[in-house]
């Protein structure tokens, strides 16, 4: 176990432009930095949407990590399944209105991978990559909702057009799994990998 003066000094990177992401660790106690990484999403490809989060979220913790001394960084990647479909950020907002038409009232499940690499000396001494799955009801909007929802420029930014935090919060039922997750990033799952490299979710508190 690290000694907590010591933990607190380690340098937490998100390998994410996500807001979101960014103030959920901030809201955790937590006081990363942000290091975008670049990767090429459309370049990778899994036959399995859970899969494909996991080796996306490993290969933007990876790509931040090899710049790094001495850190511990962290890669997310969250897409929504809908009927057996993968779902990211809509293409435009035509994309964004027909994919609330066709969810209203159903179901998907929104897949988040989280990968945790430690960084000690130049060196990446530890990989640890996990899937939070949550299962999201969505409501019925209307047509008028779904067109001011569409507007607002919301749900063109995020993962399956809706968030649980902002403006789509309204129009989703209730989850069942980790509502974090659905934010983006599962301070549950965080936990756990950080205990794999010897360390405290407390031990990482700045507040």
């Amino acid at each position: 176990m690290v000694p907590p003066g010591r933990a607190r000094d380690r340098r937490l990177v998100l390998a994410s432009a996500s807001p979101a992401r960014l103030n959920l660790l901030r809201q955790a106690g937590l006081a990363p930095e942000v290091v975008v990484s670049g990767v090429d999403e459309q370049a990778v490809t899994a036959p399995r949407v859970a899969e494909l989060v996991a080796l996306l979220a490993s290969a933007k913790a990876s790509a931040v990590a090899r710049r790094e001394t001495d850190a511990l960084v962290i890669g997310c990647d969250s897409l929504l399944e809908f009927r057996g479909r993968p779902y990211g950020k809509p293409t435009d907002a035509a994309d964004a209105r027909l994919r609330w038409q066709r969810m209203a009232g159903h179901s998907g499940t929104l897949h988040t991978g989280q990968a945790l690499f430690e960084v000690k000396d130049g060196a990446i001494t530890v990989r640890t990559v996990g899937v939070s799955t949550t299962e999201v009801y969505f409501a019925t909007p209307t047509e008028r909702e779904i067109d001011a929802y569409v507007a607002s420029g919301e749900p063109l930014a995020v993962a399956g057009a809706f968030t649980l935090d902002g403006l789509g919060a309204s129009f989703v039922r209730r989850v069942e799994g980790d509502p974090a997750a659905v934010v983006g990033l599962s301070l549950q799952l965080l936990r756990t990998q950080l205990a794999r490299v010897g360390l405290t979710v407390t031990d990482l508190w700045r507040r």
